[in-house]
Formats: structure tokens, sequence, C-alpha cells
């Protein structure tokens, strides 16, 4: 039917859904167990909040479906594509993926926990392993010190200590 014979209330415009975390194109998506854990439950919440949608305007339920739904779509390919690593397996003497990292850096005790992009909260300490401070430190060992470029600068990160736990 061509569109001059419908009604402009009747049309309805595609709902944004906000993007995930950002993974680079080719680069595999691992996840810690908890991630993959936090992956899950975010399914079921939104599975649960699709299902008790209780609203008598049909456009505006149509709208709330559509914005789950393409939740769910993009949480589904993430969960696909989650490759869990087993942190035991990971060299305990390494910065790897899942270890948490005591540093030094401009003279600042700092630590976090290297995780999957979906994991990464900085309010929990735990930052994605394609960060670039994540990947500077990759392979270092205690005592190890790294130089790492911020910006213009660059910086110097000594190890003091990796721990899996």
């Amino acid at each position: 039917m061509s569109r001059g014979f419908v009604r402009e209330e009747d049309q309805e415009e595609a709902p944004l859904i906000p993007p995930r975390a950002a993974l680079p194109l080719g680069v595999t998506n691992y996840v810690t167990q908890y991630g993959k854990e936090k992956l899950l439950e975010e399914k079921s919440e939104l599975e649960q909040k699709r299902a008790a949608i209780d609203l008598k305007d049909d456009q505006a339920k149509r709208r709330e479906q559509a914005v789950i739904d393409g939740k769910l779509a993009l949480l589904n390919e993430r969960i696909n594509s989650a490759r869990v690593i087993n942190l035991s397996n990971q060299p305990q003497d390494e910065v790897r993926f899942g270890s948490y990292v005591e540093f030094q850096l401009n003279g600042k005790l700092q630590s976090f926990q290297i995780v999957g992009v979906d994991e990464a909260n900085v309010k929990e300490k735990k930052i994605s392993f394609t960060a670039p401070i994540a990947k500077a430190l990759m392979g270092a060992k205690q005592g190890d010190e790294i130089t790492f470029k911020l910006g213009s600068e660059t910086k110097t990160i000594q190890v003091l200590d990796i721990n899996y736990s």
C-alpha cells in the first residue's frame, strides 16, 4: 500500500536500542564464568520483563516489546559468542585475562581485574581486556615495569601483585 494512504498517527518509529559495550571486530568475546552467569541473568530478567508487560495501549505495548526484543537480540549475540576462560588454567604468575592486578602508576597504588567487555565496571574495579592499560599489562609478571603511552605521555607502570582469586 502506498504511504499516502496511511494515517500519520499510525506510523510507528522504530525504537532506539542502546548498543552493548564495544567489542572490536574480529576480537573473541572472552568472559569469566561470573561474566557468563551475569549475561544469563540479564537475559532471564529481560524475558521476565517482556512477559510482564501489561499495557492497555497496543502501540505502547508493541513499542516496549520491540525495545526488549532488540536488547535480547544483542544480548543473545553476546551469549552465543562468549568464550569462558577458566581462570585456574591461566599462568598464575603472569597478567592474563581474569587476573587481579595491583600496580603503581604515577606514584599511586591501583588495582583492578581484567574481564570481558560486558563485565567491565570501573566502580567494581573491573576493566575490559580491550582497554589500553590492560593490553599494556598482558604478559607482565610481578616486579615488571611496563611503559604505557597515555595520550602524548609515556608512563611507567610497576606490577606489584597478580592473583586470580
